[in-house]
């Protein structure tokens, strides 16, 4: 147990070191980076590595356990380590002043281990108990710590700076690192690991049906998932998502001119109008101007612009003839469930 704990701590302090090396080399990346991926180049490269692992002996390990294995003892291997993954999810929930979803997973882990049969049996949810995900990288972020650069690390997967300090952590308080002998440790971890990459099988198809570039739908889906998951679904909107619409306006002020405000062609010529007024005396011929019906609205993408200004308050209409049609649940469905492998959530 010392000896894989030393190892372990070992493989992080090297991932470390490759991440601050990468860095440093950072600056000879091509192109204009993504805003919170200035590692990309070394990104990437990681991305390959656990493509290639994944592709030579994960999935294929993952493919044997969904077609071989009855589906009810592929669910009891999913709840007995989500049952042990809700006792670090309670210490986290308490760290981050939710007591009452910090006592509701306490409340699962108990009656999960007891009615369930040693958490085979998700009596908790039955039972009307929420199930929540929670880890220090969450705990750190609602502590107001940054997420900071993204990284992927070898083997793990995506992650962040801040999560990536959270790992060690993470792997301290979660209950099955402490089961002994370690042979019995290495062979769950490997059943746990296959387990959850086979709940993924479907999304990792999904992805390489939508994404053009693999490695940039995930680490966006990431980024995004792990904000929302910081912030409990509700992200605070940005400055700039906040001021945005106020700009569209502009395009119908540019269009929409009061006819009763003189315009700078008719002030600059007023001698012009006066000698054309002289020249031409009213008349009632000159009066009387036939009515003229307005002009039918133009339809223009979303929105219908009437031609006569005179006749509408309202310039830009919605335009009824054109409907908007829903994008389709494919990516967030992929991104919920790739991430979720990815990350080890249950």
């Amino acid at each position: 147990m010392k000896t894989l704990s030393n190892l372990m701590k070992r493989w992080v302090g090297s991932t470390l070191m490759v991440a601050a090396l990468a860095g440093l080399s950072g600056c000879a990346t091509t192109g204009q980076p993504h805003p919170s991926d200035p590692l990309e180049s070394f990104n990437r490269a990681m991305f390959s590595f656990n493509d290639g692992v994944d592709s030579v002996a994960l999935k294929p390990a993952a493919t044997v356990y969904a077609n071989v294995l009855p589906s009810f003892v592929q669910t009891g291997v999913g709840n007995f380590f989500g049952n042990l993954a809700d006792v670090w999810t309670s210490v986290n929930n308490f760290l981050q002043g939710k007591v009452e979803d910090g006592l509701t997973d306490m409340m699962r882990v108990a009656l999960n281990s007891t009615l369930g049969l040693g958490g085979l049996l998700d009596i908790g949810s039955e039972a009307g108990l929420p199930k929540h995900k929670e880890d220090f990288g969450q705990t750190l972020g609602k502590w107001g710590f940054g997420p900071g650069p993204y990284v992927v690390l070898p083997l793990f997967g995506p992650s962040t700076l801040r999560d990536t300090v959270a790992l060690p952590v993470d792997l301290a308080g979660d209950p099955w690192s402490y089961v002994d002998p370690s042979s019995t440790l290495a062979a769950g971890s490997v059943v746990r690991v296959v387990d959850l990459r086979a709940a993924a099988l479907e999304a990792g198809n999904l992805v390489e049906d939508a994404a053009l570039d693999r490695y940039s739908f995930i680490r966006d889906a990431f980024l995004q998932r792990r904000e929302s998951k910081v912030y409990d679904g509700e992200v605070p909107r940005k400055t700039s998502q906040i001021d945005a619409p106020a700009a569209v306006p502009t395009t119908a002020q540019v269009i929409a001119t009061d006819a009763s405000e003189p315009t700078p062609a008719t002030e600059a010529a007023p001698s012009v109008a006066a000698a054309e007024t002289t020249a031409a005396p009213v008349t009632a011929e000159t009066v009387a101007v036939p009515a003229v019906a307005p002009a039918a609205p133009v339809s223009s993408g979303q929105f219908k612009f009437d031609q006569n200004p005179a006749t509408s308050p309202a310039l830009l209409k919605p335009a009824s003839d054109t409907v908007q049609k829903p994008v389709p649940a494919v990516a967030e469905k992929a991104t919920k469930a790739v991430v979720s492998a990815q990350t080890g959530e249950q």
